[in-house]
């Protein structure tokens, strides 16, 4: 996005895949090369959010539902569970990293926490195809706790984002864990906005118009924290599609994200370089004035209230 615009995003997405199901000297290479990235993304002013694709602690199959390895673990890692104590010691080198990320001012960079996302799914172990509503909630009310009170990591905003499986409040909050253990409203969807060349951008405004009043009314945040085009093959779906869209129905988002730009790939990119088809609409995109990148923060670390 630099090279296309000259600034950085004013948020850039991290993962938290590399902790949990590695070797010890690869989850430290890992946390050294996220470390650098937070604390550079902080000191030049802009915003880190972290996703989670949790490898599987109770058998193979990573983080994705595989029919023939995976095995329902939400249950066996809560409180009681036979996973609960590895899941301890895994939110443990999260907290370790979250107590690392020490800037040259003396101060933890802050993060928006992302986890479990994509839940209503179920292509993820922890999707609800293989938790129950109960027992979702009981982990992430516990993930929190742990992390927060236990723990002592106080620089994580917790987001909680859905896939887009849902049509109204009451079915976007049915896995809603409570206002102690939430603090930004987001949500995943890219089937509303191009993939696989198909649109239906009337129900996704729809949706982020959930997610914009929910978090009105309980006065926390909100954001579109995942969607995208694979290849952007529409030269103007920035501006046409994604800007248009956010600018509908008053919609009260903090930041949207796309995915990532793979680099062993030649077509599993989100976001345009320079002569991309669509890096000309992002330019518009960039340069209205509906929209911040890096740049165009301004000292959002010191500001008093």
């Amino acid at each position: 996005m630099k090279l296309v615009t000259g600034s950085h995003p004013a948020v850039v997405g991290i993962d938290f895949s590399g902790f949990s199901r590695h070797s010890k000297e690869e989850v430290e290479k890992t946390k050294a090369v996220l470390k650098k990235n937070v604390i550079d993304t902080y000191e030049r002013g802009g915003i880190t959010t972290v996703s989670w694709h949790f490898n599987n602690p109770a058998s193979g199959g990573g983080f994705y539902w595989k029919d023939s390895v995976s095995v329902a673990a939400m249950s066996l890692i809560k409180n009681g569970g036979s996973h609960h104590q590895q899941y301890k010691e895994i939110l443990k080198t999260i907290a370790d990293f979250a107590h690392s990320v020490k800037a040259k001012d003396g101060k933890l960079a802050p993060m928006i926490f992302r986890p479990f996302h994509e839940f209503e799914g179920d292509w993820f172990w922890w999707g609800k195809k293989y938790t129950s509503r109960e027992d979702f909630i009981e982990v992430w009310q516990f993930t929190v706790s742990y992390l927060r009170d236990t723990l002592g990591v106080h620089n994580f905003i917790y987001a909680f984002s859905p896939d887009s499986r849902f049509n109204s409040e009451s079915e976007y909050l049915e896995r809603y864990p409570g206002d102690d253990y939430v603090d930004l409203f987001g949500m995943d969807d890219y089937g509303d906005f191009g993939c696989d060349g198909k649109y239906n951008l009337e129900a996704g405004i729809k949706k982020l118009k959930i997610i914009s009043d929910t978090a009105i009314q309980k006065k926390k945040l909100a954001a579109f924290t995942e969607t995208g085009l694979e290849s952007i093959p529409n030269a103007t779906w920035w501006t046409e599609t994604l800007l248009n869209s956010l600018k509908k129905e008053k919609i009260e988002l903090c930041y949207v994200l796309v995915w990532r730009n793979d680099a062993k790939s030649p077509t599993h990119y989100y976001a345009p370089f320079p002569e991309q088809v669509s890096a000309p609409d992002f330019l518009k995109f960039y340069n209205d004035p509906y929209t911040l990148f890096e740049i165009d923060l301004k000292n959002i670390y010191k500001r008093k209230f």
